[in-house]
């Protein structure tokens, strides 16, 4: 959700598991934080995490199906630190994707964070699907990588849900929310300060919704709203050319790239597979170096240089395991969670293909510019999705409800074509007297990639004011 895009490694990890783990009873876990009620149960065999021993490793029991009608049960890995005294308690630090683990980037979030960690203990944990026990779907990852948008093959998208079968419908961000709230109970927290990057700010929204109680601030990074991801990236699409200016502005190039995008959109109508190389070439520069030049030429005839981009983007930006991204993962949840041109994964799925091509008959070039509204029918996350079996899907918050009274942040970069800017304003509006900081020069992940301090200053004096 690019939205989601969890694209390149920055906050990729490992750990999660599959059903039926048979884990013993929950035992004494984590110490409480200060003010909890107790030491929190549920969290067992803590130890130094392997790869990071200065922090305490433990794995949380969740139900795999919280309603009780599917036995089983998952085993989360947990990482905190040490301080479990912090005055101001739990700060759950969630990672994107859907799909990214947690644990294995305690130490780099811990580093970004670490003026804060005197006042806060560090929680980061591994979402149910993702890790080494990730879902595995060995064609979509393939395909697709840590890409949202790359276009799959029909065989890979079936071999997928072949192999999830039913119980993918238990890999939704509602499922994940219901896993948090047994995390903080294990905890001993009262409430839990969250802060999230592009899905994981998702997952703090709709955490924050279901339990406006248990919330103390909320910091949302690259910002997913919390209506969920726009399969046709509505937002996306436009932003494109106010990105591409700002960076062809930034880098002294002589060409218009928004125009030059167009018109290659135009001459081979490879819009989708265009803006997925963007959002994920922008995790390698912010400033889309050399990228006006390739669309000048494919533009004017010559695309040999946009399909060489095309080929290093998918090799060296997007590949990755399922370890690092689950797409198996990410499909169940997006598929789980969104609402497209058709309506829900509960529809059925012969007529979703007529639904989709009624809407890409009436989006609108201001919609869609500098791409077509083909573009927006045929990103790859609406592929998947278009094709998965249908499933009972889990009930969506009201339209119109508003995050609690909490004091919430919003963060973003300039560059993000991912999550662009324009995202954090809508959800701003459901959130009581927000905070915004774009950042110039970012683009998606903020606080841990931007090179621009000033988003990472911000939630230092955010978090301890």
């Amino acid at each position: 959700m690019t939205s989601m895009r969890g694209r390149v490694v920055a906050l990729l990890g490992v750990v999660a598991v599959v059903v039926g783990n048979a884990l013993t009873a929950p035992s004494a876990g984590f110490a409480a934080t200060a003010g909890g009620p107790h030491a929190g149960g549920g969290i067992t065999g803590q130890a130094p995490c392997p790869q990071a021993p200065e922090f305490i490793c433990g794995t949380l029991t969740v139900p795999f199906d919280h309603s009780g009608a599917t036995p089983g049960t998952l085993g989360l890995q947990v990482a905190v630190t040490g301080n479990t005294a912090a005055p101001r308690g739990d700060l759950l630090f969630l990672t994107g994707g859907p799909g990214q683990p947690g644990v294995p980037a305690m130490r780099r979030m811990a580093e970004r964070l670490e003026p804060v960690l005197k006042d806060y203990r560090l929680v980061m944990f591994d979402q149910r699907g993702t890790g080494r026990g990730a879902l595995q779907c060995p064609g979509l990852q393939a395909d697709m990588g840590s890409s949202d948008l790359a276009v799959p093959r029909r065989r890979s998208i079936a071999d997928c849900a072949a192999v999830l079968g039913p119980d993918a419908r238990h890999y939704s961000t509602a499922d994940t929310v219901a896993d948090i709230d047994l995390l903080r109970r294990a905890l001993g927290a009262r409430r839990l300060t969250l802060d999230g990057v592009s899905y994981g700010s998702f997952v703090a929204e709709r955490y924050a919704l279901a339990h406006p109680a248990r919330v103390a601030r909320l910091v949302l990074d690259s910002v997913v709203p919390q209506q969920g991801f726009d399969p046709l990236d509505l937002a996306a699409l436009p932003a494109s050319a106010r990105v591409l200016r700002a960076a062809c502005r930034a880098t002294g190039c002589a060409t218009d790239p928004a125009a030059d995008l167009a018109a290659t959109v135009r001459r081979y109508g490879n819009g989708a597979r265009i803006l997925a190389a963007l959002t994920g070439y922008e995790f390698v520069d912010p400033d889309y170096g050399g990228v006006p030049e390739i669309l000048h030429e494919a533009a004017a005839g010559r695309p040999e240089k946009l399909l060489d981009f095309f080929e290093f983007v998918h090799q060296q930006v997007d590949s990755a395991p399922a370890e690092e991204l689950s797409q198996g993962l990410h499909s169940a949840t997006l598929c789980a969670d969104s609402r497209f041109p058709w309506g829900t994964t509960d529809t059925p799925v012969p007529g979703r293909a007529a639904a989709l091509e009624r809407t890409r008959r009436r989006l609108t070039a201001e919609q869609t510019w500098p791409y077509d509204p083909a573009t927006a029918t045929g990103l790859g996350s609406m592929l998947v999705c278009l094709h998965w079996p249908r499933e009972q899907v889990p009930p969506a918050p009201p339209e119109h409800q508003r995050l609690p009274n909490v004091p919430v942040l919003l963060l973003g970069g300039d560059r993000d074509l991912s999550t662009p800017y324009e995202l954090i304003y809508e959800q701003a509006e459901s959130a009581h007297n927000p905070q915004v900081v774009i950042v110039p020069g970012a683009a998606h992940s903020v606080q841990s990639r931007a090179e621009n301090p000033a988003g990472r200053q911000a939630v230092y004096d955010f978090l301890l004011r």
